[in-house]
């Protein structure tokens, strides 16, 4: 693999710990989480004890104040553990900059400290049943009342959905107006009317809690509002390109990591009396593994130092969420088809990453929305 040089020595020495921590932590229960479906809350705690979580966030909201290669580096080593279960990025580098940049200074003292400890876990709720990708098209409405807003709707596949104590919601604040109709609301889980409904049974990412939640008349005070009424289209179009590129760290993590397991696998894996990575079928592919991994951290790292310089724009974000994650399945893919009848068994890492990246090409906006952000700057 050719040399990475998006890092420096202090990177490293934070990845040293990270990778310690995942394989010490997180990897050695991942058939534990599985079953049940969720993380420990042991867990978010641990990481929030080793600095793991809201890095990014300024030092007197409780983060460490640091760039964000300091998050890429989360995001990377929990790839390289196959393990998608911890909702951490989602926490992190999605839901707690929404509250930075967007909440009043009260909102900030009051929730971003227990962001960095794990004593609050987050969640952002947009998607809903009706509408996917279509944001402005959301129907969950938040109608003043008095002193607060009394919230009615539906939302469904929103990560660490059963253990989150607080949700950043997206509502209708005015059902005329589209996307400048929309805007986010703080909602504490303990609110009366809200309701979690199953933890839903995904193709992968079976340790993820990923949950259906209801709104039933559920009042908030309108000091719950996050930024400005009507907004939060603005607001969630200004945030979704480093959810984008959370997303391609991640996706090219994992391909890196199969491939790793997979080189190591076909020089065990013996056939027709010699291993498997004699066979010029295999070290040709392998070949051309490597070098679409190679052409697809490049342009990743490149997003990344793009992004810590604040120039990571919409469109940029888009296209390498859609070329860092259809990588991705191809790669896996391929590394499934090198182990042969054991790279479709569940106890194998290949296995569990090809079901776990099947997702990465929906969430976060679909390849066919990527395309479409994309082609309008065109």
């Amino acid at each position: 693999m050719i040399p990475r040089h998006v890092y420096t020595e202090e990177h490293d020495l934070f990845r040293d710990n990270v990778r310690k921590f995942m394989q010490r932590e997180i990897q050695p229960h991942w058939e534990e989480w599985e079953a049940q479906g969720h993380i420990s809350r042991e867990a978010w705690h641990k990481a929030g004890e080793t600095g793991l979580l809201c890095t990014h966030l300024p030092v007197e909201y409780g983060g460490s104040g640091v760039d964000f290669r300091y998050s890429s580096i989360v995001i990377e080593e929990q790839a390289y553990v196959f393990s998608s279960g911890p909702g951490f990025s989602l926490h992190s580098d999605i839901a707690a900059p929404y509250i930075l940049h967007y909440g009043s200074e009260e909102q900030k003292q009051h929730w971003l400290p227990k962001l960095c400890t794990g004593e609050v876990i987050t969640a952002i709720a947009m998607t809903e049943p009706g509408t996917g990708s279509d944001l402005a098209g959301v129907r969950t409405t938040a109608v003043a009342d008095g002193d607060d807003y009394i919230i009615n709707g539906s939302k469904t596949f929103i990560t660490n959905g059963q253990m989150a104590d607080l949700y950043i919601v997206v509502c209708k604040t005015d059902t005329s107006a589209g996307a400048k109709g929309v805007s986010l609301f703080l909602v504490e889980g303990t609110r009366a009317g809200f309701s979690r409904g199953k933890n839903l049974n995904k193709v992968g990412m079976k340790a993820q809690d990923t949950s259906e939640l209801f709104f039933d008349n559920v009042r908030v005070p309108k000091e719950n509002l996050l930024g400005q009424k009507n907004a939060g289209f603005i607001y969630l179009m200004q945030e979704l390109a480093q959810e984008r590129l959370s997303v391609a760290i991640g996706g090219v993590a994992s391909a890196r990591a199969c491939y790793d397991e997979t080189v190591k696998y076909v020089k065990e894996r013996q056939a027709f009396g010699k291993p498997i990575a004699a066979l010029q079928n295999t070290r040709f592919k392998l070949a051309e593994l490597r070098t679409e991994l190679d052409v697809t951290q490049c342009y990743v790292d490149r997003c990344l130092e793009l992004h810590c310089e604040g120039k990571l724009s919409v469109d940029d974000a888009a296209a390498v969420k859609l070329w860092a994650t259809e990588a991705q399945f191809r790669i896996i893919d391929a590394c499934v088809q090198l182990h042969g009848g054991y790279g479709y068994m569940w106890e194998y890492p290949v296995a569990r990453a090809w079901a776990d990246s099947r997702v990465q090409r929906i969430y976060a906006g679909t390849s066919e929305i990527m395309k479409e952000i994309i082609s309008r700057t065109i």
